[in-house]
């Protein structure tokens, strides 16, 4: 299987491309191409950049070439890590307008490229922001099932993190998802939530003690004000303890930004969940995980059935997504949920893409 990375040499290109290799996911007869823009700086540092994986990975590496035009782009897998991103500057507000504006064309011009040349077959990971209208532009171009934005799979996997480390847990022994749009407006199913070893009357005593009496009513709030909080503190030590006072779902969402803000990033933690779905779509089995898709009626929110991108459970497997895996919701969760898919689907078309 052959895997093309969009944006190769930005933080989270490189990292993805550094992880393909070392977690041993592409063997020596596979190709990674390296994708950069002919006329801008990545057109040359893609030539660079595979000389270093090749010095860093010379007995294990498959092989790399490079594309410098979308025209050029070939793979199984298309992982989509071009554009700008978003500043990490507490100061510089996060943008998502001009953010889209900027990437749009980005998006179309390679999701027109695919469609014109590709095999009909790929399967594209979105990771570039905003994932939601890049998985719009790049459904309605090459088919909804084979287009997946990594973000609610990202989020998954932090809200995990901070329940087992608030229970003192691997998180491999726990389960459950998020939904919603990456960032600030994800929604964590705490109904999904289970942990292993556990029975049905132990896991709900303990979610209820994590979540206390709270409701997903209150969570952009409480989102809103944390983040005040822990960029007000200078000391970034400090910053980082206030977020250990948070409920699990809370830091999900300001652990993240706090690492950003801090001039860290977060491209570590973004490739390897990028790269938990390529070896999902490799593997040739169906795996639930989450991500952003375009819906057409597979999930019911507010009473009808929901038409536009929204992150979701999902089954993944060679072919892209093949089913949404949602049972029945909380009410609070519904709700969330369908105020978020307003939000997207609004934003979506004020971004130029279809309603």
């Amino acid at each position: 299987m052959d895997v093309a990375v969009l944006g190769a040499t930005g933080d989270v290109g490189r990292a993805i491309c550094g992880a393909l290799i070392e977690r041993g996911e592409l063997g020596p007869s596979s190709r990674l191409q390296l994708v950069g823009r002919a006329h801008g700086a990545s057109g040359a540092a893609v030539h660079g950049l595979r000389v270093d994986l090749i010095d860093a990975y010379d007995e294990k590496a498959p092989q790399i070439d490079v594309a410098t035009t979308p025209d050029d782009v070939v793979a199984d897998v298309v992982v989509v890590a071009a554009g700008g991103t978003i500043p990490t500057s507490t100061t510089d507000p996060i943008d998502r307008d001009a953010l889209a504006l900027g990437n749009s064309a980005v998006f179309e011009e390679y999701a027109d490229a695919l469609a014109r040349h590709g095999s009909g077959h790929e399967v594209v990971i979105v990771v570039s922001n905003p994932v939601e209208l890049a998985v719009e532009v790049f459904s309605r171009r090459l088919g909804r099932h084979r287009v997946i934005g990594m973000g609610a799979w990202l989020d998954t996997l932090r809200f995990r993190r901070e329940i087992a480390a608030t229970l003192g847990i691997r998180r491999q022994r726990v389960s459950g998802f998020v939904a919603g749009q990456h960032g600030d407006r994800m929604v964590p199913l705490w109904s999904t939530v289970r942990l292993r070893g556990l029975d049905a009357d132990e896991r709900l005593e303990i979610v209820a003690r994590l979540r206390g009496d709270r409701t997903l009513a209150s969570f952009a709030s409480e989102v809103a004000a944390a983040k005040t909080r822990v960029t007000s503190e200078r000391d970034m030590t400090v910053a980082f303890s206030h977020v250990d006072a948070y409920p699990p779902d809370v830091q999900a969402v300001v652990r993240p930004y706090l690492t950003h803000t801090s001039g860290a990033k977060t491209a570590h933690g973004t490739a390897s969940a990028t790269v938990d779905l390529i070896r999902t779509v490799l593997d040739g089995r169906d795996i639930v995980v989450a991500g952003q898709v375009l819906l057409d009626g597979e999930v019911s929110l507010g009473g009808m059935p929901w038409r536009g991108v929204l992150g979701v459970p999902v089954a993944v497997g060679p072919e892209g997504w093949t089913r949404v895996m949602l049972d029945d919701l909380a009410s609070d969760e519904s709700r969330a949920l369908w105020e978020v898919g307003q939000a997207i689907n609004e934003a979506i078309v004020g971004w130029g893409g279809a309603p």
